[in-house]
């Protein structure tokens, strides 16, 4: 059944603040521009192919009400000025015959950037595993340059979104999905 498999995936995030938790989650998807649709979890297979879009080309896709399924990472606190994060890590392998990997990874007290590449990381060492190699002593510096080096995965990134805790205690949430589109 090829028709359920994905063609094309967007990488959003958005976050939100409010003093109910749902709305404040609501909020965040609706930063992240998804709140019109039904939001279905999924594991964390990039489809062989599975090309990526622009967030704006790849939600014109799509129709209020919709099901979409999502590899999605969340994060929430009410926690007056604690940091909080949520990321999607990529990793794609060499040509279009193999699926790549996406990892959630949420966490309180990352930047940004810890967060992202933490993400990315783990998809990179579950994508490794399938491919037969195995890195998982070596630091993601050294592990990214030796995967280029062997050419077997070719990319990858990540989407990540931190915020910190509303200094009146209201919840404050964040999210980073990787969106399917058929």
């Amino acid at each position: 059944m090829d028709s359920m498999v994905p063609k094309y995936v967007v990488l959003t995030k958005g976050a939100g603040i409010h003093k109910e938790k749902l709305r404040s989650f609501e909020l965040a998807l609706r930063d992240a521009g998804i709140a019109q649709f039904n939001i279905v979890q999924v594991s964390s297979i990039l489809p062989p192919g599975c090309k990526f879009v622009s967030r704006r080309k790849g939600l014109e896709l799509l129709k209020a009400g919709q099901i979409i399924h999502t590899v999605m990472s969340r994060n929430d606190t009410n926690e007056p000025n604690r940091l909080i994060s949520a990321s999607v890590g990529v990793a794609m392998p060499a040509g279009n015959k193999h699926h790549g990997y996406l990892s959630e990874h949420h966490a309180f007290g990352q930047r940004e950037d810890v967060a992202g590449e933490y993400s990315e990381d783990l998809a990179a060492a579950m994508l490794a595993s399938t491919i037969g190699m195995k890195y998982d002593d070596i630091p993601w510096d050294r592990r990214r340059a030796v995967f280029k080096m062997k050419k077997r995965i070719v990319r990858s990134s990540n989407v990540t979104q931190t915020a910190i805790g509303n200094k009146e205690g209201q919840w404050t949430s964040v999210v980073a999905v990787a969106v399917f589109i058929l």
